[in-house]
């Protein structure tokens, strides 16, 4: 309140501006998640008159998530993209961190040519078709690996993560090895924690990179059994195949799930995969903290 007392009328003005901006975002982002789990919770009967703005179900039914929870399909897929995103993302920040601490030295030998290797893969993406034969030729068709060893090593990331190991004091990696530190103590126990922050923000683009990943799945895997939750999403949403969802018996004999709504179960299908990143994102966030290097070198 005494803040507020103390700005002038202009600096009112450009607050009011702002926090006005910020809500329209906010509003303009979250209105259509809202009217998404309000078709999909919404009576069969009353959808058809919904409007694309309401934020409130109409009637209150569970037909969708019930259908949807225990669909085969979306219980593979879903565990097939856990799968995928967990194994990925943890070779991903491995490899990433190793060989950004290893680029980041200045003693390595080669580095130079080392990291414009490293720019070229940026400017020169070898495209769908060869990363598609060298997948055939190493035997990865139809395999989970096919799509997580897929950019391994992201070279934005990477770049990122050279950048923060450089900024390390070298004061701090000297102390360490007059502890007895070798090399990997000296890298697990001094440059990862202090690298928390970095970590945090490339694992969270490689979650979301993985969880959505749905191309080259499509294109790489043909065992149904083995689709991720974004290749079943595709099927569901773009094939609009309600007969593949409610099944051919439900929907013969007229029982409760074939009188659900093709648009009340495209709109649960996505929730369905936009929530698990939802919640992932405040997990991480706590991990973005500030004055990290700065107190490490205290005392």
């Amino acid at each position: 309140m005494a803040a507020n007392n103390r700005r002038t009328p202009l600096e009112r003005v450009e607050y009011a501006i702002i926090v006005s901006t910020l809500l329209l975002l906010v509003v303009v982002t979250v209105q259509p998640l809202l009217n998404l789990l309000a078709v999909s919770l919404s009576d069969p009967a009353k959808l058809p008159g919904m409007s694309g703005m309401e934020v409130l179900p109409r009637g209150l039914s569970f037909d969708v998530w019930t259908l949807l929870i225990n669909h085969p399909n979306v219980r593979a897929g879903l565990l097939n993209s856990i799968l995928i995103t967990g194994a990925g993302t943890l070779l991903n920040i491995i490899f990433t961190a190793l060989m950004a601490w290893g680029l980041s030295r200045p003693g390595l030998p080669g580095r130079r040519i080392l990291f414009i290797m490293v720019l070229v893969t940026i400017v020169f993406d070898p495209g769908i078709i060869p990363d598609y034969f060298v997948n055939k030729r190493l035997g990865l068709l139809d395999s989970y690996w096919s799509v997580i060893f897929f950019k391994l090593v992201n070279a934005w990331y990477l770049i990122i993560l050279i950048r923060f190991f450089e900024e390390i004091p070298q004061e701090l990696l000297d102390a360490a090895e007059l502890d007895g530190s070798n090399a990997f103590q000296t890298f697990w126990y001094v440059v990862l924690p202090l690298a928390k922050p970095a970590l945090a923000t490339i694992t969270l683009f490689y979650i979301v990179f993985h969880w959505n990943e749905f191309f080259r799945a499509m294109i790489y895997i043909t065992d149904q059994g083995k689709w991720p939750l974004q290749v079943v999403l595709r099927q569901f949403v773009i094939g609009g195949d309600k007969l593949a969802i409610v099944g051919v018996d439900a929907a013969n004999n007229y029982t409760g799930a074939s009188q659900i709504d093709l648009r009340a179960l495209k709109a649960g299908m996505i929730i369905l995969t936009i929530v698990p990143i939802l919640v992932i994102y405040p997990l991480i966030l706590k991990f973005f903290t500030k004055g990290t290097m700065s107190g490490a070198l205290k005392g």
